[in-house]
């Protein structure tokens, strides 16, 4: 790769991860060729985009990423070794994914992930990624915990007319 062929690389970098909101860097290190087709499959299927990226390049698009709102410098040490990223649109997607993956592999390992503004370093944040909800999830537990009362009211309004139309009709009876 020469030196234009990288500057082009890490733009386009910058450019994917200025256009998702998260993205995992992982290992998926060890893997034969047909697991790794298979982790792509899966990953294409639920829609996340996984790349293989040197960790110099991608070290230097987070450098590049203008902004103050996002601080990468706890990434900076975790990227040593072979590293690849995954893309995804909701922040639980790639977490899924390693976590189905791994139930017959040992790989891809999390090293780390950026969600929302928020960095998880380390394999062990997995189970927490996975029990994300992402925007759609919590909007509807927002609706339903809104809907809640009003359901309860017209309820309560609705046996309670029963309860009432039943003591005038035996009032009426004596």
């Amino acid at each position: 790769m020469n030196k234009q062929e990288k500057t082009q690389f890490i733009d386009d970098l910058v450019v994917k991860i200025k256009d998702n909101n998260h993205f995992y860097i992982t290992d998926i290190s060890d893997l034969n060729v047909e697991d790794t087709y298979k982790l792509r499959k899966l990953c294409f299927d639920r829609k996340v985009k996984l790349e293989v990226v040197k960790n110099t390049l991608l070290k230097k698009a987070l450098l590049n990423i203008d902004g103050d709102e996002q601080n990468f410098n706890t990434l900076y040490e975790i990227l040593n070794g072979p590293t690849s990223i995954m893309f995804c649109e909701n922040a639980n997607d790639a977490a899924k994914v390693i976590q189905e993956f791994r139930k017959k592999k040992d790989r891809p390992i999390l090293k780390a992930a950026f969600v929302e503004q928020s960095c998880y370093i380390g394999d062990d944040q997995l189970e927490a990624l996975v029990n994300l909800k992402s925007k759609n999830e919590l909007i509807g537990d927002v609706i339903l915990m809104l809907q809640s009362p009003a359901k309860n009211v017209i309820s309560a309004l609705q046996s309670g007319s029963n309860k009432l139309a039943g003591i005038v009709k035996t009032l009426s009876e004596k």
